[in-house]
């Protein structure tokens, strides 16, 4: 198991920021490919971005490319997920995911590539 713990949302205003973190207690983040989803009411949860192990290769989804940026800061045992640019339909629990990498440039694009999920945080953009 992978204890995720999800940190940083709220609420802001629509064009605004805010930094989510995920952590694990207990195991080194550095050793997975990491990614985070997003799930709204009534939706399914769909990929907002990825990471490979080493960091060197990323996935954004295509209505997050140039607002938002994924990163891992080893050193904290981290990946953050910085959020700009915030728009109202960007209101949803987002969730970070482990996956064991099949390679050092692997990483997941669909739920059921990733073996082990947090708990989810709650990001809320009004307009």
């Amino acid at each position: 198991q992978v204890p995720l713990v999800e940190s940083g949302g709220g609420s802001v205003q629509a064009g605004g920021s805010l930094r989510l973190s995920c952590a694990a207690s207990g195991r080194t983040l550095s050793t997975y490919a990491m990614g985070w989803f997003r799930q709204a009411p009534e939706k399914e949860r769909e990929v907002v971005t990825a990471i490979s192990r080493s960091g060197a290769f990323k996935y954004y989804a295509d209505f997050v490319k140039g607002r938002f940026t994924i990163s891992r800061d080893n050193a904290q045992n981290t990946v953050e997920l910085q959020m700009n640019s915030l728009k109202p339909e960007d209101t949803a629990v987002y969730y970070c995911a482990a996956r064991n990498p099949r390679s050092y440039y692997d990483y997941g694009r669909v739920v059921g590539d990733y073996e082990y999920w947090g708990q989810g945080t709650q990001v809320t953009v009004s307009s």
